[in-house]
């Protein structure tokens, strides 16, 4: 019998743990999560969408969608992930490092949310080690969307589609 794995996100602004009871796992391996979900809280723009958790790097990517099936964005989360396990269930806590890379279907790269580090930082929600996890994270994945390797990090949610 396989163990069943259970996900939480984990946001550092504002302070919450969230269990994503209603994300089904459309794939799972030692080295990635594929989720497909529906907003938590429902907004005009963003509907549904995929999400792969790669757990060897310090990022999840997402496909965002609008309620008409469209593509909204890529969205991609520096993370950090933290993994309990027990004898039926493997649990991963997935902490928001705050700064996120948007793609948009142009190919628009867009950095955002860096500010929330800096008052992270100066609240002592984070520490400098966290400040730099963070960082370093937010630099391979910009390399790897430079150097054109975004494909790969797509590919996980692509192939299930």
């Amino acid at each position: 019998m396989s163990k069943s794995t259970v996900l939480y996100r984990k946001r550092i602004i504002p302070q919450e743990c969230i269990l994503l009871k209603d994300d089904k796992i459309l794939y799972q391996d030692e080295h990635i999560i594929v989720t497909g979900w529906n907003t938590l809280k429902p907004r005009k723009d963003l509907h549904h969408g995929y999400s792969c958790y790669f757990l060897n790097e310090g990022f999840k990517v997402s496909k965002f969608y609008r309620e008409d099936g469209s593509l909204l964005y890529w969205y991609c989360d520096i993370v950090e992930y933290f993994k309990e396990t027990d004898e039926d269930t493997d649990t991963y806590i997935v902490t928001d490092l705050l700064a996120d890379v948007i793609i948009y279907p142009d190919g628009f790269v867009k950095v955002v949310d860096i500010d929330e580090l800096v008052t992270a930082l100066n609240e002592k929600l984070i520490d400098e080690d966290t400040l730099k996890k963070s960082l370093l994270n937010l630099n391979s994945l910009l390399e790897l969307i430079y150097s054109g390797g975004f494909d790969r990090l797509k590919a996980p949610i692509e192939n299930l589609l």
